[in-house]
């Protein structure tokens, strides 16, 4: 959590201006209801979100050394960040693991409340256990004994790998979402450092029609299951689950199709009507006729439509303007040398 904080107060300026979250909740991802409207909050809001963030990423972790009060309060507003996480994005399981290391602050007397008490109970049993056996340490046997000195080894490894962990977070040069050795077992892990200030998405469209260039080329969309899209369709609501074709999409459209030239393996799929690439997807327009003769990449810029406004009266999330194409139309034909030089499969009839 604190290298988390360090990559965002060291990264993009608008952590450290308080006007990151004026852009977060539209840029993210994969945006859930939940976010079109806290996009919508007031500019203080927006400043005490930030503010918060730095509290509990930059601060909070320091709580873990400072006694056993404090570290409960730790572990209580982590699992709340990370809650207020989960229910304004899909973040896919990341905000749910994060969770579950915080569950160790909180002791057996924390925690007693939600076991039932009385004579006979459950708890009674176990108090009296501990009543039985409190000063009486059983002789150490040898698996004890050799379990004792296994996990004070591992303990120490750990210690020790970590160091240039330690360094890195305090170093300002900072590197994250990387490794330090070999086998991975230590790394640190930061998201948002940057944060993007317009939402930009690819939409992929195919036709039926024999020439691409034709201006009365019907081109029609593909839907992905998360990512938007149709500006009419409702933000998705998925964690913990995770897209990973539309998480993709979203990092595809930071950059060109040279950089990502999966997404070109995809059209050649979309092209052939091959099974598994449609599972992929929430809607394929060409289903139940032929696959499409041509399969083109345009790129637009998505905003949110303006609560009250007139989009949003006419039942649309979005308000979306196209920038230009991303990839030109593209045929089965055209296709096969650029399969063939990446050493790809050729899907369907080519």
């Amino acid at each position: 959590m604190l290298g988390a904080g360090l990559i965002k107060i060291r990264g993009d300026r608008c952590w450290r201006d308080l006007t990151c979250m004026d852009f977060h909740y539209e840029t993210q991802p994969m945006p859930n209801p939940v976010a079109y409207y806290l996009h919508h909050s007031p500019w203080w809001f927006h400043r005490f979100e930030t503010l918060s963030n730095h509290f509990i990423e930059l601060l909070v972790p320091f709580f873990l050394f400072l006694g056993r009060r404090a570290c409960i309060i730790h572990g209580v507003l982590q699992i709340l960040f990370q809650a207020v996480l989960i229910v304004s994005g899909n973040l896919s399981f990341l905000n749910w693991l994060t969770m579950v290391p915080s569950l160790a602050c909180f002791d057996d007397a924390t925690l007693g409340f939600l076991f039932p008490s009385g004579p006979g109970s459950l708890k009674d049993r176990v108090l009296q256990m501990q009543r039985d056996i409190r000063g009486a340490w059983p002789e150490p046997r040898f698996g004890s004994v050799v379990q004792r000195a296994a996990n004070v080894s591992l303990g120490v490894l750990l210690a020790w790998l970590s160091v240039p962990v330690v360094l890195n977070l305090l170093s300002s040069r900072q590197v994250m979402n990387t490794h330090f050795n070999s086998l991975h077992i230590v790394n640190t892990y930061g998201a948002f450092g940057s944060i993007t200030k317009e939402r930009a998405e690819v939409i992929l469209q195919g036709t039926a029609s024999s020439n691409a260039s034709a201006p009365d080329a019907m081109w029609e969309d593909y839907e992905f299951k998360c990512k938007p899209g149709d500006p009419s369709r409702r933000p998705c609501l998925i964690s913990p689950y995770h897209y990973r074709l539309d998480w993709l999409m979203w990092f595809a459209a930071f950059q060109t199709y040279e950089h990502n030239d999966w997404i070109i393996h995809l059209a050649g799929k979309l092209l052939a009507s091959d099974a598994e690439a449609l599972s992929l997807l929430a809607h394929n327009p060409f289903a139940g006729r032929p696959p499409p003769r041509w399969v083109r990449g345009e790129h637009y810029r998505y905003k949110f439509s303006r609560p009250g406004g007139r989009h949003a009266a006419e039942g649309k999330w979005w308000v979306r303007k196209r920038i230009g194409a991303y990839f030109p139309p593209l045929s089965l034909e055209e296709l096969r040398p650029y399969f063939r030089d990446r050493g790809w499969p050729l899907p369907g009839p080519l």
